[in-house]
């Protein structure tokens, strides 16, 4: 084999590894926060992006830790969805008042109705919740079991999927603080912000085009006049 044989089949050999790490990288079940910061509130979104050795997905079922109490399925057109509530070590007090909360939400399980999601096509899978009130670096993990119909894979351990919390954010918007409300309150609030940047806008908009407007006029009686002028 010449010295041209041997580099080209280098570089052919290189090219097939960097194009085999990112496909193994994308071929487990991850997950992916709205929002990271230690406290808030979130949606986690699961993406199954393959079968069982190319069998069609038939149910997800997805673990959640002690951390977290309460969580809210997103609706997925294609799948039903189920929650089971395990209890808790210890009750804990309730943010609303009431009674102390003794259970909570331990898995949230999604099953296809329409036969199974085909080995090599994508779907994903929303959870909206509030993130523990952790360290910088906590690793939240969610263990998923991916049941096919042949064959099921459990991803656990190095490939479970999960979220790396960052620092709380403390500041308020609207007048409503993020890490001590709950997700009607701080919708409320982005509503109220959102309007009152529309507002800002319209009334920006306003004045440009009444200062257009007298530009314009000034510009046209200028005109006038030095045409009268020349004549």
């Amino acid at each position: 084999m010449n010295n041209r044989t041997r580099i080209t089949a280098a570089l052919l050999a290189g090219s097939a590894l960097a194009l085999a790490v990112p496909t193994s990288a994308l071929a487990h079940v991850s997950a992916t926060a709205s929002s990271t910061a230690a406290g808030s509130y979130t949606v986690v979104t699961f993406a199954v992006p393959h079968g069982c050795d190319g069998s069609p997905t038939q149910v997800v079922t997805i673990d959640l830790p002690e951390t977290i109490v309460s969580v809210t399925p997103t609706v997925n057109p294609s799948w039903s969805v189920e929650t089971a509530r395990v209890p808790l070590a210890e009750p804990i007090e309730s943010v609303h008042g009431g009674d102390p909360i003794t259970d909570r939400v331990g898995q949230v399980v999604y099953t296809s109705t329409t036969g199974g999601l085909t080995d090599g096509l994508r779907d994903t899978f929303a959870l909206s919740l509030q993130l523990p009130a952790g360290e910088v670096g906590d690793v939240v993990e969610f263990p998923v079991t991916q049941t096919c119909t042949e064959g099921s894979v459990t991803w656990t351990g190095d490939d479970v999927p999960s979220v790396t919390l960052t620092a709380a954010v403390d500041e308020t918007h609207g007048g409503v603080s993020h890490s001590d409300s709950t997700p009607a309150d701080v919708a409320a609030a982005s509503a109220a912000v959102g309007a009152t940047n529309v507002d800002l806008v319209a009334r920006t908009l306003g004045i440009l085009g009444i200062v257009v407007g007298i530009i314009g006029v000034t510009a046209a009686i200028i005109s006038r006049r030095s045409a009268r002028a020349r004549s």
